[in-house]
């Protein structure tokens, strides 16, 4: 599988080479993270390929935030790290069941995941960033949980992202018009 890394300057090396400029040719290639990776990198790789903010209508408002944010030491102590993770929940077996798959973003004080939907985005940008597994649910009559190792590609990262921080103090772009 071809894979891209995305550097902490976010940029996007593919083949040994800065790649950025061609970034909509590489959204299906599996993402990896340079080491020490925070998030604050994907908000640079947004601005350094700016034709990315089309792939979602959240990107201005997200990026009006990041903006507005200090340029450095924007964390919270109350987790560890965020990860980004893909869940696959089989729901309704027996009987008649669906597949839901999605990505979440959330953070990790003690292996543990937590919901991120309340911690502004000056408390998020410098915590660290991983990838991490894929959750395989299973709701019936019983609930099953397995974790697989998994890749993601690059529009999966970006666009997941950018879907979890659209909750993240945006309630006039997320409020419900009557």
């Amino acid at each position: 599988m071809n894979t891209v890394l995305l550097t902490n300057t976010g940029d996007l090396i593919h083949q040994g080479r800065n790649a950025t400029d061609q970034a909509l040719g590489l959204l299906n290639h599996a993402v990896t993270l340079e080491d020490h990776q925070v998030l604050r990198s994907y908000f640079r790789l947004l601005e350094n390929c700016p034709v990315l903010t089309q792939l979602n209508r959240f990107f201005p408002a997200c990026l009006d935030q990041y903006r507005a944010c200090p340029g450095d030491n924007c964390c919270t102590a109350d987790f560890h790290h965020l990860e980004f993770s893909k869940s696959v929940e089989m729901i309704g077996y027996p009987g008649a069941p669906r597949l839901e798959i999605f990505t979440s973003l959330r953070g990790v004080p003690d292996g543990r995941s937590v919901s991120i939907q309340h911690q502004p985005l000056q408390c998020l940008l410098d915590m660290p960033l991983r990838l991490g597994k894929l959750r395989h649910v299973i709701f019936g009559d019983r609930m099953d949980l397995f974790e697989f190792d998994t890749v993601f590609n690059l529009f999966e990262f970006i666009d997941g992202i950018a879907w979890e921080l659209s909750f993240q103090n945006l309630p006039q772009t997320c409020a419900i018009r009557r």
